[in-house]
């Protein structure tokens, strides 16, 4: 079952008078959530060939890229102001080269147990990871295009199963 966000009631992180605030989760229940997210960086043959290779200036470009996007998951806290800090309990993170458009295709899922969900943290990983391999790979192709972000599928809490249409 898919639910959809219902507009302006979603806007949880606003009090009654308009004012950002951080969201009450003390007496939520405490159930396992999981969270997918996926994003792209597009870029020039020959950088898919460099990071394919592994001959990229700075290193194992993919494999930095996923310590990277477990690290931002577990620092989302500290970059989204109202996120809360969770203790996530798993993430992992896979990369795809599409050799025919040029590209890597990073997913990451990301999971705890607790009172609030990991959409952020699954969001915030494929940033940094497409991020870094932006950043690796730019002495060689600074027309790379970072595309495509979103969140595939959450589940647990009140509000169950979500998946993209």
């Amino acid at each position: 079952m898919s639910k959809q966000d219902s507009g302006a009631d979603a806007l949880t992180h606003f009090d009654q008078s308009g004012q950002a605030h951080m969201v009450d989760v003390g007496s939520k229940a405490h159930t396992k959530r999981i969270a997918v997210a996926t994003g792209r960086i597009s870029m020039q043959a020959s950088t898919l060939q460099l990071i394919k290779q592994g001959d990229a200036k700075k290193g194992d470009v993919l494999g930095i890229a996923r310590i990277a996007a477990i690290q931002g998951a577990k620092r989302t806290a500290d970059l989204i102001p109202l996120c809360h800090p969770i203790a996530l309990t798993k993430v992992s993170v896979t990369f795809d080269i599409v050799d025919k458009q040029q590209a890597v295709v990073c997913t990451v899922s990301s999971e705890t147990t607790g009172p609030t969900g990991v959409e952020m943290e699954a969001l915030c990983a494929v940033s940094v990871a497409l991020l870094t391999v932006y950043d690796m790979c730019k002495a060689a192709d600074r027309g790379m295009i970072i595309s495509e972000i979103k969140l595939l599928e959450k589940s647990g809490g009140q509000s169950g199963l979500w998946q993209a249409g």
